[in-house]
């Protein structure tokens, strides 16, 4: 992640505690990589390294979020999604994936393989690609209030 996003992020949850998790450990990350059968792409990795689970425009879920996110884990997040999409056509990019958010309607936000963020939409059975990256997506829509 570039440093003026990253300065941007510690400056805006630095005033909002509730927003910010607990960092996530390397061992804490392992273990879900392991759980989940991915690896956790790069800028992933830093934001949750440093922030945890916290808001930034968005929730992004990691293992201890801010109490202002909620509690559930990006892996739980993941293995609720993969049992939901079982059997359907985005459960093959799903299983190779981690869901870091779920939108108001449900929708879970996931990033692939290739770094991709995307939102597999329940309801239409559709996908959209919202971001190359997190990094990416941050940028886009992450507002300091």
């Amino acid at each position: 992640m570039n440093d003026a996003l990253m300065q941007r992020l510690t400056h805006f949850l630095a005033k909002h505690e509730s927003l910010r998790g607990k960092p996530a450990l390397d061992e804490e990350i392992k273990v879900a990589e392991e759980k989940l059968n991915v690896k956790f792409r790069g800028d992933y990795k830093v934001f949750i390294k440093r922030f945890g689970g916290a808001y930034a425009g968005m929730p992004i879920h990691a293992f201890s979020n801010g109490s202002s996110i909620g509690k559930e884990t990006v892996v739980e997040l993941t293995l609720d999604a993969r049992a939901s999409y079982s059997g359907d056509a985005r459960s093959v990019e799903l299983n190779s994936s981690c869901v870091i958010s779920i939108t108001g309607t449900g929708d879970p936000i996931i990033i692939n393989p290739v770094g991709e963020v995307v939102v597999l939409y329940h309801d239409s059975d559709e996908r959209e690609v919202l971001a190359a990256s997190l990094e990416g997506l941050l940028q886009g829509v992450f507002v300091e209030w």
